[in-house]
């Protein structure tokens, strides 16, 4: 006989992830420790901002490869009465002391990744020289000095006594951790922290996983919760930071971190068939998205999404990314090892937070600072290391990135929030997952679990293999598509947190099946 042996998958079995439904708060995230604990500060009396901050602090102990404390980030808040959303801006800036000649050049293209110009030693990848400010605090303080309610010292308490329990040491874990070993290891505290042994941290063969400390991340924690979030920028937190990374040959220095200041404005409003679509603008994905949506206008929208819908949102996202590309800088990697987390919040009175926060890559720099417990981003990444384009390192610089919170109003009521994390990739999964509901009158549990496709450039398309036949047939017809599985890794999608503010007052939220730790947590 002649035996072809069949396409490998990794996952003999169906995914599925539960919605949950509630009439108050609810809160959305990457972990479901995480979004306990944006609840928990709802049920102390927090309002949604509150509980958005408290989730994005509580991520930084359960989930260090994707966000954290020397991370970046967009949020969008809808606040209840309130017509219109409110942007703030806590992305990217390069240190007033980079040096576009530091990052000298081989000849050759970086593949792993994105056809970046590759640089000696990876120093725009990795290490001391790769970190952006690290704005994320300062936009958490910026939302709650403006619109939270809780003291800082409440809102810190359960990110505290999570990072005091330590983080679990389980088969994901290990995953995460390996994915970013080779580069971990070259960094002492790193390595320390998350190599004993010069191992990632491996769960028991049977029983129950462990918890290991992240170095000293729960005593900065317990001094911001002290001493509130500006000590990261302009007290003892802020000299540890400036002397740690003087110590390891980094540029990030005390003027740029008392310098940092998250910056609000309104949203961007876009008229989708009937609904009103606020959106970050600027420097995110949100002028993209306009594109891809206004080429979608005319496509034909039937019971479900067809092939010539598929087809239609393909050629769509494909010519919007030649314009981004070629008119704004290429910006984001693609999504093979970046990391990113989404949170999406709402309280019984009708705030509204949807919140998109990132290291960059998974682990971010890969240096944690010893004496404070961060780990850096690599934000520098973000920009193209060749000289003279629209997107090239140069100081004080803020890049253009691929974060896309959405909050679409029916009227001037916020009916469905959401984002995602996974670079490029982010806005093709959130608008799938916005049409999917609004267009095609999906639950959210429907459109979580539906099939999807991925554009992330101006020249191919990856299908998910549970797409219908001729679905898969007409994407290959119209261009390059590669099928891939929607699984845990290889990352193929981005994975989007939603929730759905229905008319009779109650609320459903979700996450994405193939994230196994995140979940959707309504307050009771």
């Amino acid at each position: 006989m002649s035996y072809t042996p069949a396409p490998h998958v990794t996952q003999n079995w169906a995914l599925s992830k539960p919605s949950a439904t509630g009439k108050r708060g609810m809160v959305v995230s990457q972990v479901k420790a995480a979004a306990e604990a944006g609840v928990a500060i709802l049920d102390a009396g927090g309002n949604a901002i509150d509980a958005a901050v408290g989730t994005a602090l509580a991520l930084s102990t359960t989930e260090p490869w994707n966000s954290g404390l020397g991370g970046i980030g967009f949020a969008l808040v809808h606040r209840a009465g309130q017509r219109k959303s409110e942007v703030v801006d806590f992305g990217p800036v390069a240190p007033s002391g980079l040096n576009p000649s530091a990052f000298k050049l081989t000849g050759r293209l970086k593949q792993d990744l994105f056809a970046w110009p590759e640089v000696e030693g990876d120093a725009n990848i990795h290490g001391p020289l790769s970190f952006a400010i690290p704005s994320a605090l300062a936009g958490y303080d910026r939302m709650l000095r403006q619109w939270g309610k809780l003291p800082i010292a409440a809102i810190m308490e359960p990110a505290l006594a999570l990072a005091q329990r330590g983080l679990p040491q389980d088969w994901y874990t290990t995953l995460k951790v390996a994915s970013s070993a080779s580069v971990l290891k070259l960094y002492p505290e790193s390595a320390r922290i998350y190599l004993p042994g010069g191992l990632p941290p491996v769960a028991p063969y049977q029983g129950k996983p462990g918890f290991f400390r992240l170095g000293n991340l729960p005593a900065t924690l317990e001094a911001l919760g002290r001493n509130g979030l500006r000590d990261f920028y302009e007290g003892d937190v802020a000299r540890t930071i400036v002397q740690d990374t003087k110590d390891v040959g980094g540029v990030l220095n005390a003027a740029d971190l008392s310098n940092c200041q998250a910056r609000v404005f309104p949203a961007t409003e876009y008229q989708w068939r009937g609904r009103t679509l606020q959106l970050t603008g600027g420097l995110t994905a949100a002028p993209t998205m306009m594109r891809v949506l206004d080429q979608m206008q005319s496509a034909a929208y039937g019971k479900t999404p067809d092939a010539a819908w598929y087809v239609a949102f393909a050629k769509a996202m494909k010519a919007a990314y030649a314009e981004r590309l070629a008119g704004l800088g290429d910006a984001d990697p693609m999504a093979a090892e970046t990391c990113t987390t989404h949170i999406t919040v709402c309280d019984a009175e009708g705030n509204v937070v949807v919140m998109t926060t990132t290291l960059l890559s998974s682990m971010g720099s890969r240096v944690v600072l010893p004496n404070s417990g961060v780990l850096m981003n690599n934000g520098v990444m973000w920009f193209d290391p060749a000289p003279n384009q629209p997107n090239s390192i140069a100081p004080g610089k803020r890049p253009l990135t691929n974060m896309s919170p959405i909050i679409l109003n029916d009227g001037d009521r916020p009916w469905l929030a959401a984002g995602a994390s996974g670079g490029r990739r982010i806005l093709a999964s959130v608008a799938q997952i916005m049409t999917f509901v609004a267009d095609f009158g999906m639950t959210l549990e429907q459109a979580a679990h539906q099939p999807r496709i991925d554009v992330s450039g101006p020249d191919g398309a990856s299908a998910d293999i549970r797409l219908p036949p001729e679905v898969i047939a007409a994407l290959e017809a119209e261009g390059p598509t590669e099928v891939v599985e929607h699984g845990v890794m290889p990352i193929n999608f981005a994975c989007p947190n939603v929730i759905a503010l229905n008319a009779d007052g109650s609320r459903t939220g979700i996450s994405d099946a193939a994230s196994p730790w995140s979940a959707a947590v309504a307050q009771t």
